[in-house]
């Protein structure tokens, strides 16, 4: 099975290449902006007439949530745009096409888990256009799955984790908020479960989406302190509300995301978000 990942260079990308040996089925191709601007529509008519492949993993994304808000027509490039472009090649190719797009697309008003088909309703820009990617291949796919994740993390690139040691060695201390809840998500376990689910993905059902979180729930802070101590470090972690931490873009409150349809319906087990840390971290240090 030939098996094209774009954005390789990324989190996401890194996990899938560092598990792509044990995959002996899969032929992969992995690219990132040096090799194939998935901006450049022209780009992406050449590649495409030259590779053929029979599922397409699109992990690149704009993800500097922040600077989208001054920064929206790169935003809306990468994360919309490219997604159609690529959508339409991918169809065309009568190629699975797996897209990973965010828990940034809901609100963050809500009381519980939030299942796929609640409504959606983005608060800042990276959320919008990350939700315009998702109606793209709504509208243009001919067999695709998009895979919705929150706050991810890994060994490769940069990340949460990373930023809280860095600080914390550095400073003995952080500020942290302690009022926005979700879940804390191992890069490297949702890469496992794509690579999983491949073969189990209903044949050309042309739109599901599913939801991607490692298991519990907490807050920043409350994932701060747990990064120092699986790190033994030493470092103080702060809390703060929202309020006292004002950023450009706006973040929803809570958004642990409900994961009974993609563990139902593919029968895998997600591991506990402080057992994936623990794991994360000690490849980091």
């Amino acid at each position: 099975m030939k098996i094209l990942v774009t954005g390789a260079n990324g989190q996401l990308g890194s996990e899938i290449r560092e598990l792509s040996g044990e995959y002996k089925n899969y032929s992969f191709t992995f690219t990132d902006l040096d090799d194939l601007d998935i901006c450049n529509q022209k780009a992406l008519e050449t590649y495409f007439k030259k590779n053929k492949f029979e599922v397409i993993i699109n992990c690149a994304a704009y993800t500097a949530v922040d600077k989208a808000e001054t920064e929206k027509e790169k935003a809306v490039a990468l994360n919309s745009t490219a997604v159609k472009h690529l959508t339409e090649f991918a169809a065309a190719q009568k190629a699975l096409l797996i897209h990973i797009s965010t828990d940034y697309v809901f609100d963050g008003k809500n009381y519980k888990p939030y299942l796929e088909t609640d409504l959606t309703n983005p608060r800042c820009i990276y959320g919008k256009t990350k939700l315009d990617g998702e109606v793209e291949i709504l509208f243009n796919a001919f067999w695709a799955v998009v895979i919705r994740t929150s706050w991810l993390y890994s060994s490769f690139g940069h990340n949460f984790v990373k930023t809280i040691m860095k600080i914390s060695k550095e400073k003995g201390e952080a500020s942290v908020v302690s009022d926005q809840i979700g879940t804390p998500t191992y890069a490297a376990d949702l890469a496992k479960t794509i690579l999983e689910i491949i073969p189990k993905i209903k044949p050309k059902s042309k739109f599901e989406i599913y939801n991607y979180a490692n298991e519990g729930a907490c807050s920043w802070y409350d994932f701060a302190n747990e990064i120092v101590t699986c790190a033994g470090l030493k470092a103080k972690i702060i809390p703060v509300d929202t309020k006292e931490y004002p950023t450009p873009a706006a973040r929803p409150h809570y958004s642990v995301l409900n994961k009974s349809k993609i563990k139902k319906e593919f029968n895998i087990s997600i591991p506990y978000w402080k057992e994936s840390l623990q794991t994360c971290i000690s490849k980091i240090k």
